[in-house]
């Protein structure tokens, strides 16, 4: 037994670096002390490393195995960190075929593991997986949700041969890893103080909703107290009960401390993870090891290094009890670890690579969530070869590209081109510029109907968050605000957003900036589009910053690029040529017009009618598209409507074409109409198919009436269009929801809207209501939200309205602005009087939106309102109360 060999002794002379086989890695001080006190053999240090390798060795020998123990460099910890020791570890040693990762670890405690501090957990693979699991790369904290990565490789096989063979030998006749731990600090009474077995008392596992103060050190015992009622009382080991008790399974690592009960449990509820640490991920794939550790805490937010010094003895203890199992020759046998990792330099740096690319799309996706490159793709995309060269040779833009600090601003008709234009400018910098990483380039596509917020802080953020990726590493600004803001959940201010933004187009020689349809925005948020543009012509005077705008002549905006080169944007005839040539292989396809005649008509009717109006080529096509027969498109090319003045007659046509189809085709196109005209926000592919398979006669979505989306757009008559990239149904031009707004050409939409929201919400996948956790959301998974302010649209805080039964009330209503309970009303009332679906629709949607925690689990205490708005039955925004039991 192992007793025996309790003080090492010190060899003179030194040992080749290829005659040691086991590596030994720890993380902290602690852990470096523990596993020498367990060496039979102490060596010297070794001769030589390899260059650039600043680890700290200390060699010796374990039964007849000679092992070489590093340690971390004082004060670092994490994943990247322990990879970079193992990795110099193994161009040091490498004859190293087998690997140790012992220390410390948090405890996941449950019913099913009698888990305490002391214990030892070793991991074990489960299922054919390997017994390391690695959880996240980011910080846990309390109430926010954690991300799985997936399980990492197996220990080599000889130590999970040896950990089954002394698992049995401990079974059958215990094991003396106290009476070795004793042995150790009777020799070394320095160590007693802080590496013996602490009072059984302080061994306190507190209640998973009882939390430690943050940032405060008294201990738990002064601060948490030792209430009864705030811990979980277990019983005392027995005398036949190994205590250490060791146990085999899952340990999870991050690179973050676990500092949250909440999580820990669900990982151990779900995952049958026994111990959190910090620095096996590090290694699994890149060092094969077996990692031991002694549970110093509960993985909770009451740490203490009371227990520390013995996990990390309990752990040295089990590890040379370990190693005494495993004959010389076995380990021979194995395969060196810089054979089994054909490159050990590009898979750590591939995991640090990895690291850094997901922390680094975690800082930009919480910047905004904001990414105008798929619009930026679906519109590059319809550009036909050749068009728009007219801007890029014309002299106005190429001054702007030789001068520095220059604005070139675009005025253009509705249905010009702008935004294809746009596309074309950033395309084209983007070329221009690809091998010169000192050249940033940032844009932004303004609308009038956003996916996400468009405040003038949210597009700043977009600028910031593009000119932030396009660098090797998070630029410092940048990591500042994430850290300052992270931990507390808030959001950065607009003057830290500018300042950020500065900051990092100062990391560029030169920045070009694309802002598209600021006539879009202005209409949206007129105030926000002055301050957007104040600030970016601020940073212009600061830094070497090149602004391209574009709009249609809205005075107000006109008048802020005074003195700044001009442009106007028309589609040019070549231009337009290109685009029809580009379309009618379409049209023969269709029409098999084989005729060159007819063909050269259609070129010379569809250029002469858009009159500098891209949009109205296109709306034209699409109308040539859908005649019957050839005849039919000769009479089309006699009466095309021309220029701005034909714009409305030409929607007026593509409406009668909606009239004149099929019931079926005629009232779908309506309703897809109806939901892109007025849905809050630009809708995707999912919600446009949810909204249409709406049936106010059924409980649950009918799948069967799913419509494909590549049909809409001809049954729309061409106008709508479905952008491949970004996933988003939309109408053909901002000047098509002016039409529809202007000539009320869909009456009932806001009736519609309505009725299929509340139908919607009264699904029956709703009413299990209640969800306490985001898994329990998996029925509801199909669900989208439905954006619309038409409909039922959103859940906000409010006051409450007087009376306890909003329903019952008609005085109630009437004062929220109802006048009759038409069908839609009642529906509502319907939907409302059962709080399960209202709850689950609710969480739904927090998580769809927000991505956050469910506000009512765990004792949120907020007033919920249910807000409808529906013009034709409501004077204003009315405020039903949704009861949710006690706490409202």
């Amino acid at each position: 037994m192992m007793l025996e060999h309790q003080r090492p002794t010190l060899l003179s002379g030194s040992w080749p670096n290829e005659d040691y086989t086991v590596g030994w890695v720890c993380a902290i001080c602690t852990e470096y002390v523990a596993a020498q006190a367990f060496l039979d053999e102490k060596h010297e240090g070794p001769e030589c490393v390899s260059p650039n390798d600043n680890n700290d060795y200390t060699l010796g020998k374990i039964g007849k195995h000679n092992v070489v123990i590093a340690v971390l460099p004082d004060g670092e910890y994490g994943i990247s960190s322990v990879a970079g020791v193992a990795r110099d570890m193994l161009h040091s040693f490498p004859n190293i075929r087998i690997g140790l990762m012992v220390g410390v670890g948090g405890g996941a405690p449950s019913s099913k593991h009698d888990i305490r501090l002391g214990d030892i957990v070793v991991s074990s693979p489960r299922d054919g997986k390997g017994g390391v699991f690695q959880y996240d790369f980011g910080k846990t904290i309390q109430d926010q949700s954690f991300r799985p990565t997936g399980f990492l490789n197996q220990p080599p096989g000889v130590l999970r041969a040896a950990v089954n063979g002394l698992k049995a030998q401990y079974e059958s006749e215990g094991h003396r890893l106290e009476e070795a731990i004793d042995s150790i600090l009777e020799k070394k009474p320095r160590l007693r103080q802080e590496y013996k077995r602490p009072d059984p008392s302080s061994d306190s596992l507190y209640q998973t909703g009882v939390t430690h103060p943050p940032n405060d050190e008294t201990s738990c015992a002064a601060v948490c107290g030792n209430d009864l009622s705030n811990l979980i009382l277990r019983r005392e080991r027995t005398e036949d009960e190994d205590n250490p008790a060791i146990h085999y399974g899952l340990i999870a690592s991050a690179n973050q401390l676990m500092k949250d009960a909440l999580v820990r449990d669900t990982l151990a509820a779900e995952k049958d993870v026994l111990c959190f640490e910090m620095e096996a991920a590090g290694l699994m794939n890149h060092f094969p090891c077996l990692v031991i550790r002694g549970v110093c805490d509960y993985s909770d937010s009451h740490k203490s290094k009371e227990w520390q010094g013995y996990a990390a003895m309990a752990a040295a203890a089990y590890t040379k009890d370990l190693l005494y199992r495993i004959a010389a020759n076995r380990v021979e046998a194995e395969k060196r670890i810089v054979d089994v990792l054909s490159d050990v330099r590009e898979g750590v740096d591939e995991l640090l690579r990895v690291q850094h690319n997901q922390e680094y799309e975690a800082i930009l996706k919480w910047l905004t969530p904001i990414d105008y490159a798929p619009q930026q793709s679906d519109y590059i995309r319809r550009r036909e070869e050749g068009t728009g060269e007219w801007l890029l040779n014309s002299n106005e833009f190429q001054d702007w590209i030789n001068q520095r600090k220059a604005t070139l601003f675009c005025l253009g008709i509705p249905g010009a081109g702008k935004t294809i234009i746009s596309s074309i400018v950033v395309d084209y910098l983007n070329a221009k510029f690809r091998n010169n990483v000192g050249v940033g380039v940032a844009y932004i596509y303004c609308s009038y109907q956003p996916q996400q917020e468009q405040k003038a802080e949210d597009l700043l953020s977009s600028l910031l968050k593009q000119l932030a990726q396009e660098r090797p590493t998070v630029p410092s600004d940048v990591q500042n605000l994430y850290d300052r803001h992270r931990t507390k959940r808030t959001r950065p201010s607009f003057d830290e957003v500018v300042r950020a933004l500065h900051s990092a187009i100062q990391l560029y020689s030169r920045v070009f900036i694309i802002i598209d349809a600021l006539d879009e925005y202005y209409a949206s948020n007129n105030e926000g589009q002055k301050r957007l543009l104040s600030e970016v012509f601020s940073l212009q005077d600061k830094v070497q910053l090149s602004l391209f705008a574009t709009s249609r002549f809205v005075a107000e905006i006109a008048s802020q690029f005074k003195g700044c080169i001009s442009k106007e944007i028309q589609a040019q005839d070549d231009d337009v040529l290109r685009y029809v040539n580009g379309r009618i292989p379409q049209l023969l396809r269709s029409q098999g017009l084989e005729n060159p005649d007819i063909q050269e008509t259609i070129r010379r009717g569809i250029v002469k009618a858009a009159n500098g109006m891209f949009l109205l080529a296109r709306l034209h096509m699409d109308s040539l598209m859908s005649q019957p027969t050839l005849g039919h498109i000769k009479r089309v090319l006699q009466n095309l409507p021309q220029g701005m003045k034909g714009l409305d007659e030409t929607y007026a046509q593509a409406m009668r074409r909606i009239e004149g189809q099929e019931e079926g085709y005629r009232e779908l196109a309506k309703h897809i109409l109806a939901w892109i005209t007025y849905a809050k926000r630009a809708l995707s592919t999912a919600e446009i198919q949810h909204a249409l398979a709406v049936h106010t006669d059924k409980a649950e979505l009918d799948e069967d009436f799913l419509p494909k989306i590549e049909m809409l757009g001809s049954i729309c008559a061409g106008l709508i269009v479905a952008d491949k990239n970004s996933d988003i149904v939309r109408l053909v031009h901002y000047t098509t929801q002016e039409y529809f707004e202007r000539t009320s050409s869909l009456p009932n939409a806001h009736r519609e809207i309505t009725a299929t929201c509340v139908t919607y919400l009264s699904f029956d996948t709703f009413a299990t209501g209640f969800c306490a956790t985001d898994e329990d959301q998996a029925p509801n998974s199909g669900a989208v939200e439905l954006p619309v302010d038409a409909g039922i649209c959103r859940v906000a805080k409010g006051r409450e309205l007087p009376g306890d039964d909003w329903r019952a009330n008609p005085e109630a209503q009437r004062a929220a602005g109802f006048s009759q309970p038409s069908w839609t009303i009642r529906c509502l009332m319907t939907f409302l009087g059962f709080p399960t679906r209202v709850q689950g629709a609710f969480d739904l949607m927090m998580l769809s939106r927000w991505q956050r925690p469910n506000p009512f689990r765990r004792g949120h205490k907020e007033n919920v309102f249910l807000y409808v708005h529906y013009p034709q039955e409501a004077n204003s925004y009315s405020r039903p109360k949704v009861q949710r039991g006690r706490n409202t």
